[in-house]
């Protein structure tokens, strides 16, 4: 397109392009500051004229209310736990599955490839009964076992298939060296697999944190996350945009500053292999 067209069309172009993905989360973050009765009789791009319309008091509200607060905490206290167990156990498994000889190794990972294609609707129901066996069912360490269980098969298909691509020369001379598979793996493999596993954390951490299929089944009122607390706001009879608007923003806010943070790791891991 450079070529074709020259740099100033093609930045013109991606202005327009990220002006469309901006324009919904301006759109929310104005409707979040303007009162119920304002967002009725108006759309939300009269605040861009009109900017006395636009106050905190929404935002005031909901950190005042104790059922959004618990539901934040709870959606912390489930995607923090979860991004760092799936995080710590593929890095693990994927590099005893890339470099590790021990019996049955290709088939083990040939069935955690299989696991790939189940879909978590079918272990909704099996999961549930057993939960309700263990007294886990309704709590948040239930839920973070389910994202765990379903997060791992992913994870360590491609944290192994990164760390395989580390060459075995480095590895070698680390074993020359007197390092252990322990020292190896702290001081070398994972170092060298930092894109990787800050692209899996993100990833991880954003179908967590926009869980609301599992959460539903899996928690309680006193453990449900944000999610699920949002869409019980939502009144049968009338708009609820106080609530609504401020709330959606705030879960929104969380996984946008998470990804900016790691957004350099994430692009490096996203190019990994492009070239040689």
């Amino acid at each position: 397109m450079r070529r074709w067209f020259g740099n100033g069309l093609v930045q013109a172009f991606l202005v327009v392009v990220s002006l469309v993905w901006v324009t919904p989360l301006a759109g929310l973050f104005l409707s979040s500051m303007r009162t119920t009765q304002e967002n009725s009789a108006s759309g939300w791009w009269t605040a861009l004229t009109s900017p006395g319309q636009l106050s905190f008091d929404n935002y005031s509200t909901l950190l005042g209310n104790a059922g959004i607060t618990q539901a934040f905490w709870n959606t912390v206290l489930i995607s923090v736990p979860t991004t760092t167990l799936v995080v710590v156990i593929a890095a693990l498994a994927g590099y005893a599955f890339a470099w590790l000889e021990f019996p049955g190794r290709d088939w083990l990972f040939l069935l955690v490839v299989a696991l790939l294609v189940v879909p978590v609707q079918v272990g909704l129901l099996p999961v549930a009964q057993l939960f309700g066996q263990l007294g886990l069912f309704g709590t948040i360490p239930g839920v973070v076992l389910f994202h765990v269980a379903y997060g791992l098969p992913f994870a360590i298909f491609l944290l192994r298939n990164y760390f395989a691509e580390i060459p075995r020369e480095m590895l070698e001379a680390a074993r020359m060296d007197g390092g252990s598979e322990w020292r190896i793996f702290t001081r070398l493999v994972l170092p060298v697999g930092r894109p990787a596993i800050a692209s899996l954390a993100i990833f991880q951490f954003l179908w967590v944190w926009n869980d609301m299929l599992v959460a539903l089944l899996f928690a309680d009122s006193s453990s449900q996350p944000l999610t699920v607390e949002l869409q019980s706001q939502i009144r049968q009879f009338g708009s609820n945009m106080d609530v609504l608007a401020p709330g959606a923003f705030l879960s929104l806010i969380v996984p946008v500053v998470v990804f900016f943070a790691f957004q350099r790791h994430f692009v490096q891991g996203v190019m990994a292999g492009s070239v040689k």
